[in-house]
C-alpha cells in the first residue's frame, strides 16, 4: 500500500494514494485510509469529499465504530467510467470491456489470421473497440480509454520495434494508429506487463507491494510491480523472464541465445516435445487428465519455469509470484504446485520469509484485463515522479 505525504503542493499525489486505498480494498473507512496511506485525518476527509463530488467514490454503508458513531464505509464507484482492454496476440484479438473495479463486463475473441496487414489489423481492432462499446451501451463520455497489450518489445511512443513473433511488425506505431482509428486515448505496454497491472487493478494483488508477473501466451514473459510501482527498466522492456536462460544446452532462441525458458517452455516448445502431432490445448487437456507422456511433458517444462522462478526470487526478493496467461489452461494447477515447491525449497532467503506463488483469477484474459486497467493505472495510479516533476 501506498504512503502519502503531508508535504504541500502533492495534493494530486495524495488523492492517487486515497483513490488507491479505496479500490484496493472491500470497502475501508476515513479512519482506516488515514492508517494504511499516513496521512492526516483532515486531509483524507478533504480529498474523500472531493472524490465524493468527482462521482470516482461512494458511501455505502457502515462499520461498528469502537467507539463513537460508526464509521462511514467507501468503495470506488465502479459505474464512474470504463475501459476497453484490447490484447494483440499473432494468433487472436481479445477485447474486454471494463467498469472502474476492472470488473469485465463484455468479452470478443477474434481469430487472427497470418499475413494481414498491420494497418488492416489495427482497423480491426478499432471496429471490435467501437463494437463492444455500442453492444454495452456504454456512451463515450464515459470512456476513459482504450488500453492496448501487445507483443514487445516497443520504444516509448509506443511504437513496436522488431517482434520476434510478428514478420512485418517492425516500427509500426501501434499506439498512434489506433488512436487515430478509434478516437480515444490509448495507453499501451507489453501483454506481460498489463497482465501485471491487471492484478494489481482487478485480480489478487491489490495491496501487494511488490510482485512478479509470469506471463504463459504464444510466448513467455513477465512483468514487474517494486515498490508499488511498475518497472520498466531504462527502455520501457523489463522482466523478460522469458529469456532466462536454463538449459544452456538446448534449443537456440530467436533472441540468439541457447536455452531460454521461451524456447524450451512455450506452446510450440511443448508440442514438439510430445511430437505427437497434438496441439499445445490437446496436450495440456492430456496432462490434466492423467495421461502419462503428456504429464511428463507438462511436468519437465514445470520444472525449466521453476528454475527461473527462483532466479526471478533470488533477484528481487519479492512476496508475490504471479502465474497467469491463456497457456495455462488445464496446467495452472500442475505449474503452480512445482513452481511453489522450488520458490519455498531453494532461494537464498527462504528462511527468513515465504513466496506465495498464485495462479492469476483472471488467467485467460489477464492481458485484455489488463489492458484495460493500464487506462485506469494511468489515469489514477499514485506515481512518484508527480512529486518530483516541476
Amino acid at each position: 500500500m501506498y504512503q502519502g505525504t503531508n508535504l504541500p503542493k502533492v495534493g494530486s499525489y495524495n488523492r492517487a494514494v486515497v483513490l488507491e486505498a479505496i479500490a484496493a480494498s472491500d470497502g475501508i473507512s476515513r479512519v482506516q485510509i488515514a492508517a494504511v496511506t499516513g496521512l492526516t485525518a483532515q486531509t483524507v476527509s478533504v480529498i474523500v469529499r472531493r472524490l465524493l463530488e468527482e462521482g470516482l467514490v461512494v458511501e455505502d454503508g457502515s462499520a461498528p465504530s469502537s467507539g463513537g458513531k460508526p464509521r462511514t464505509i467507501l468503495r470506488v464507484d465502479a459505474r464512474a467510467g470504463y475501459a476497453v482492454g484490447v490484447h494483440f496476440d499473432p494468433q487472436e484479438l481479445s477485447i474486454v470491456l471494463a467498469d472502474l473495479a476492472g470488473r469485465p463486463l463484455a468479452r470478443l475473441h477474434l481469430p487472427q489470421r497470418p499475413g494481414v496487414r498491420p494497418d488492416a489489423v489495427i482497423r480491426t481492432m478499432a471496429r471490435a473497440a467501437r463494437r463492444i462499446l455500442r453492444e454495452a451501451g456504454v456512451p463515450d463520455g464515459k470512456v476513459l480509454g482504450v488500453g492496448l497489450a501487445c507483443p514487445g518489445p516497443l520504444d516509448a511512443d509506443g511504437v513496436m520495434v522488431s517482434p520476434p513473433r510478428l514478420p512485418g511488425w517492425d516500427r509500426v506505431p501501434i499506439k498512434g494508429l489506433l488512436q487515430e482509428y478509434t478516437r480515444f486515448p490509448v495507453t499501451v505496454d507489453n501483454d506481460a506487463t498489463a497482465a501485471a497491472i491487471g492484478e494489481r487493478w482487478a485480480g489478487i494483488a491489490r495491496s501487494a507491494p511488490g510482485l512478479a508477473y509470469l506471463y504463459l501466451g504464444t510466448g513467455i514473459g513477465g512483468g514487474l510491480i517494486l515498490d508499488n510501482q511498475v518497472y520498466r527498466g531504462s527502455s520501457l522492456n523489463a522482466a523478460e523472464f522469458g529469456h532466462i536462460t536454463v538449459d544452456p544446452e538446448g534449443p537456440e532462441c530467436y533472441c540468439g541465445n541457447r536455452g531460454c525458458v521461451e524456447a524450451v517452455c512455450c506452446p510450440s516448445a511443448i508440442e514438439a516435445a510430445l511430437g505427437t502431432g497434438a496441439d499445445h490445448a490437446a496436450i495440456c487437456a492430456a496432462a490434466a487428465s492423467g495421461e502419462p507422456a503428456a504429464r511428463r511433458v507438462i511436468e519437465r517444462v514445470a520444472q525449466r519455469l521453476a528454475d527461473a522462478a527462483v532466479s526471478v526470487v533470488n533477484m528481487l526478493d519479492i512476496d508475490l509470484l504471479v502465474l497467469g496467461g491463456p497457456a495455462l489452461r488445464e496446467v495452472g494447477e500442475i505449474y503452480r504446485e512445482v513452481i511453489a515447491r522450488a520458490v519455498a525449497e531453494r532461494p537464498l532467503a527462504r528462511r527468513l520469509h515465504a513466496v506465495r506463488v498464485e495462479t492469476s483469477p483472471i488467467a485467460a484474459d489477464a492481458a485484455a484485463i489488463g489492458a484495460a486497467s493500464l487506462v485506469f493505472h494511468a489515469t489514477y495510479a499514485p506515481r512518484l515522479g508527480t512529486l518530483v516533476s516541476g
